[in-house]
């Protein structure tokens, strides 16, 4: 790798974290990063994470969405939004409601979805697929060949998952609390916070 002598590949690393608008997944850093080897990655990403996960920091090195990303860390929320001059726009009831049912139950049509709600989503659907929390998955091999719809990548960045396997379990999520910071929420969190009819409705389509 070809670096100056008062930078080596950890810097060369946090500053691709810092600049990059999307996770970088494992692989990608070792294309960029000439000479290093996945493991030397892995070992770099651990180093990093380490140095960050300092109490003094306000950054930390995340996985999410199958890559890595440079985060703030939830206890300077207050501060970042200072700056920002506004709160984040946050999603409606109806809208998580909706979420929750189509990343728990996916692939799933509108239709199935209304049929679980009792209500039509056609407008809650629209703004889910407008944010990329949501998309097309394809469609159904019914009459009509209806639309399937599933969760994005923006959804695992958004509430912080590695993958879909780590979604909270209808149990974990009686028992979880509303994160502090609500753009990088939980989602079962989240539906609770909203509704706890939610879960009500997932738990009656299984």
């Amino acid at each position: 790798m070809d670096t100056s002598a008062d930078l080596g590949p950890l810097g060369v690393l946090e500053a691709l974290l810092f600049v990059a608008e999307a996770p970088l997944p494992l692989e990608r850093i070792e294309e960029i990063i000439d000479g290093c080897s996945k493991e030397e990655v892995s070992q770099l990403l651990a180093d990093l994470q380490e140095k960050y996960r300092q109490p003094d920091r306000g950054l930390v090195v995340t996985e999410v969405a199958g890559g890595y990303r440079l985060t703030t860390k939830p206890e300077v929320a207050l501060w970042v939004q200072r700056l920002r001059g506004s709160k984040p726009a946050r999603l409606s009831r109806p809208a998580l409601e909706t979420l929750a049912l189509i990343a728990y139950k996916q692939p799933i049509t509108k239709v199935e979805i209304e049929a679980i709600r009792g209500v039509m989503v056609d407008g809650v659907v629209k703004t889910l697929v407008e944010r990329d929390l949501i998309r097309i998955l394809g469609r159904k091999p019914e009459v009509g060949r209806p639309i399937l719809y599933g969760t994005s990548r923006s959804f695992l960045e958004y509430f912080g998952f590695k993958d879909l396997s780590e979604l909270p379990t209808m149990k974990e999520i009686e028992t979880l609390t509303p994160s502090p910071v609500p753009e990088r929420t939980d989602l079962g969190a989240t539906v609770k916070e909203a509704s706890g009819e939610a879960v009500d409705e997932i738990e009656k389509a299984d």
